[in-house]
């Protein structure tokens, strides 16, 4: 029963040839993404450190140039990410499960969501523009005293955000192919792997948008 069963999964389509099983190419993918999750972490990490280091030094500054973002805008986007890591979570069930209608509507949602959420950044970033509160020679804050702290700080928020939203937009990328795969039935209960590590990659930046959130916005 055994070796039939291993004759069975070495024919699936989906397993590559050095691979013994799918449970194994499986384990090796997630091992494998979780190894790159975890460079994601090395690489904002900097980030979060230089907002730690510049907030200390530039309280006041940083402070008063928080006023400048609009909370419910951040807000509105934190609920919307939150709403596709739920639509994503769902769709890795439904691709376990083999519900594939269930399956192709998930990750629809999911791409939509977070097109909303780029759409709401470009709203933030036009208006940011237009107040001047870009870095560089023409930037402008209120407060003479305090303009150097406040370029800092939105060096980190454009830096932050923007690399964020990068992640965003490769993932929608990304998430395109998924869904026509998804649409010709590629995927079953035997194999899901790639549904599987895109919801890590996609539960990832939204975690990062969490925290991300309080410290520009709230703090």
């Amino acid at each position: 029963m055994a070796n039939g069963s291993h004759a069975h999964a070495a024919h699936h389509p989906m397993l590559q040839h050095h691979f013994d099983t799918l449970e194994q190419q499986q384990n090796a993918s997630l091992l494998g993404m979780w190894m790159f999750l975890v460079t994601e972490v090395l690489f904002f990490g900097g980030l979060f450190m230089a907002y730690i280091l510049y907030r200390w030094l530039y309280n006041a500054s940083f402070h008063e140039a928080s006023h400048e973002l609009n909370v419910w805008l951040g807000l509105f986007n934190t609920a919307v990410l939150i709403g596709s890591s739920l639509t994503m979570a769902l769709a890795v069930r439904a691709s376990k499960t083999g519900e594939k209608s269930q399956l192709v509507l998930f990750l629809i949602l999911t791409l939509v969501l977070g097109g909303i959420f780029l759409g709401v950044k470009v709203v933030e970033y036009a208006e940011k523009f237009t107040h001047h509160l870009v870095p560089g020679e023409h930037f402008a804050f209120h407060d003479a005293a305090l303009k150097d702290g406040a370029q800092i700080y939105f060096s980190l928020y454009f830096a932050m955000t923007g690399l964020h939203a990068t992640h965003m937009i490769l993932g929608g990328l990304v998430l395109l192919p998924i869904i026509v795969m998804a649409q010709r039935g590629w995927f079953s209960p035997e194999w899901y792997t790639p549904i599987e590590l895109f919801g890590l990659y996609w539960h990832f930046v939204d975690i990062v948008w969490i925290f991300l959130f309080p410290l520009l916005y709230l703090m």
